[in-house]
Parts: structure tokens; C-alpha cells; sequence
């Protein structure tokens, strides 16, 4: 474990103990809703929880449950600024960054303004890609809060760009100031920072942060998964395989089942990894006919290693790139482009 691990150490609520909290208490609104009984307020809260679950468990069911309840908020009440404002964060979920941006643009007409709004209006931005504006927001959030979430959220932008020289003392920084005891957002944290460490290449360190964010969060489907990818690469072929062969056998997230076919064909075991790349074809195919911004890059991803099929993958790298700009998306098209001509000469 690298002993920048170790710079700030957190103590946070369990893990399990806190996902049961997070369904207890999204059951409790869920009953809310369904006697009628239930407040602006509360729906968003719903809304924001059920994300909060999707993107620990990896549940896609709960990113569409999220979407259809901030919908229905919205066509009961089209005035309400908060019911706009989750819709806006469930279709930022989903990639839907325009309507998301024309939903914050109607809130704010309504009189939203502050916090909630800039912090959403940002995360949009720079999912799209624009990060000048998403870092100015940001950058401002940051000198007038001064506290874990606004740093985290600078950080965010730093690591999105590869500059992790300009991310990593963000990072620590920012843990510093966090005062919560809630494992959620030091686990994310922690995940995001795996991922830059990924994306610069240096497995050992992504490794150290997957594994910290899982140890946190043993649910953290998504950390579990890129820790499988980095053990992967660095030799612990069984371990990976183990990982995935459980994430796979009851996600609805197709990422798993995809990884696992790869591992399972380089590792000379080809009716296993034709079993799961036909179940991954199937749910990549279903997804992207119902959300094609939010699945077109992994679905791209899939179809250029086990999927084998480097013209749909172009098609798709193209769609991600015109949904969101940014430094992965191009390079996810000229690996696209490459493979085609490969193909063809």
C-alpha cells in the first residue's frame, strides 16, 4: 500500500452498516410517495438517494427508477424548481447534458440560485467537456465554501485533464477538510483518484486507491470492477477473474460481464468468455437503444476488444464524442479509427 494512502487517514461509518442505512431510509421515502404524503423536498431527496445506490451498486435499473420519478415530480409540478433541478441531475446521469442544461437554465428562471445550482451546472459542464466554465464555477465554489466537497470537486476537474501533479495535493487537501462520517463520498473520492492513477498509467498506484475504495465500500461494484482490471494487468489473472465472475452473475451493468469475457479469452478458457461476451453483446445492444449518450463509449469499448466488431465501435465513439468532449472520448475515437484501418490494410 503507498504510503500516500496513508497521508490522511478517515475513519468513516462501515461500510454495510451504511448501505443499510441509505435503503432504510430510501424506503422510508419510497412510502412516502407512495401515500401521497411526500414533499418537494423529499422527492429530490429520493431522487439524489437512488442515484447515490446506482452508483455504488452499479444498478442501471436505479439510474432509470431515478429518471422516471424526477419526470413524474416534473410533470406534477412544472413550476417547481427542485423537481427540475433532480431531473437535471438524473438526466446528467445519463448523458443527456443539454436537456439537463435546459433544465438548470429553467430552474434558475424559477429562483434557483446558489450553491445547489452552480454545483450541478458544473458537473454538467464538464461531463460535456466544456471545462474553462465547469472550472470557473468550480473554481469559485471553491474560495467562497472552502470545505471537502467544493476542493473534490476542483480536484475532479484537475484529474479529468491527466494533471495529477495539480490533482493529487487537491485531493489530500480536500480530506483534510472533511468533517462527515459518511463513507460514500471519501469512497468515490478515493475511486476517482484510482482512475486518474489509471489513466496515467501507473497501475500500482490505481490499484492502492480501487482497493481502498472497495475495502471501504465492499459493494462498491464499479471500484471492485477497475480493481479486477488493474490486478488483471499485474499478474493476479485468478483473483480478477474471481472479482468479475461475482460482479457479473447478478449485475444489469453489461461492464462486467464484458471485462470478464476479455480476461476469460486471454487466459485460454474461450466457451466461458463466449458465454458472457454473448450476454454483454445482448445488454450493450438493449442499453444503447435506450440511452445511447450514456452507454455509447463503453459499448464502443466492448466492441473493440471481446466484442471484435471495430466498425460499430467507430459508430459509437462517434456518438460519444458528440455528446461529450473530452480528452477519453477523442482518444476512445482514434483507437476506433486505428482498429478500423487495421481491418482493412
Amino acid at each position: 500500500m503507498l504510503a500516500s494512502l496513508h497521508a490522511v487517514e478517515i475513519r468513516t461509518t462501515d461500510g454495510t452498516i451504511a448501505l443499510h442505512n441509505l435503503e432504510a431510509h430510501i424506503e422510508g421515502l419510497e412510502q412516502q410517495a407512495a401515500r401521497g404524503t411526500q414533499s418537494s423536498q423529499a422527492g429530490a431527496a429520493l431522487v439524489d438517494l437512488i442515484m447515490l445506490r446506482a452508483q455504488i451498486l452499479g444498478r442501471i435499473a436505479d439510474y432509470e427508477r431515478a429518471q422516471m420519478l424526477a419526470e413524474r415530480q416534473v410533470d406534477r409540478a412544472p413550476a417547481d424548481a427542485l423537481a427540475l433541478l433532480a431531473r437535471a441531475r438524473t438526466r446528467g446521469s445519463l448523458h443527456r447534458f443539454v436537456e439537463a442544461l435546459a433544465d438548470l437554465e429553467a430552474a434558475e428562471r424559477l429562483g434557483l440560485q446558489g450553491r445547489e445550482l452552480d454545483v450541478e451546472t458544473a458537473a454538467v459542464l464538464q461531463g460535456m467537456g466544456r471545462y474553462e466554465e465547469a472550472w470557473s464555477l468550480r473554481k469559485a465554489g471553491e474560495e467562497r465554501y472552502g470545505d471537502f466537497e467544493s476542493l473534490a470537486a476542483l480536484a475532479s476537474i484537475h484529474a479529468d485533464l491527466g494533471k495529477i501533479g495539480d490533482a493529487e495535493p487537491l485531493f489530500d487537501e480536500c480530506c483534510r477538510r472533511y468533517r462527515g462520517v459518511s463513507p460514500f463520498p471519501i469512497a468515490q473520492l478515493e475511486f476517482q483518484r484510482g482512475h486518474m492513477w489509471l489513466a496515467g498509467a501507473d497501475r500500482d498506484r490505481a490499484r492502492d486507491w480501487f482497493h481502498a475504495a472497495w475495502r471501504r465500500l465492499p459493494s462498491y461494484a464499479q471500484a471492485e470492477c477497475h480493481l479486477a482490471e488493474v490486478e488483471f494487468k499485474l499478474g493476479k489473472r485468478d483473483d480478477a477473474i474471481a472479482r468479475l465472475r461475482r460482479l457479473a452473475a447478478d449485475a444489469d451493468d453489461p461492464d462486467y460481464a464484458a471485462q470478464l469475457a476479455r480476461m476469460l479469452a486471454e487466459t485460454g478458457r474461450p466457451d466461458e468468455a463466449k458465454t458472457w461476451r454473448a450476454h454483454a453483446e445482448s445488454r450493450y445492444h438493449e442499453l444503447v437503444l435506450r440511452h445511447p449518450a450514456a452507454f455509447a463509449d463503453h459499448a464502443a469499448g466492448f466492441w473493440l476488444s471481446a466484442g471484435n466488431d471495430p466498425p460499430r465501435a467507430l459508430r459509437l465513439a462517434e456518438i460519444n464524442l458528440g455528446v461529450r468532449d473530452t480528452p477519453r472520448a477523442r482518444a476512445l475515437l482514434e483507437r476506433a479509427r486505428r482498429r478500423v484501418q487495421e481491418t482493412r490494410s
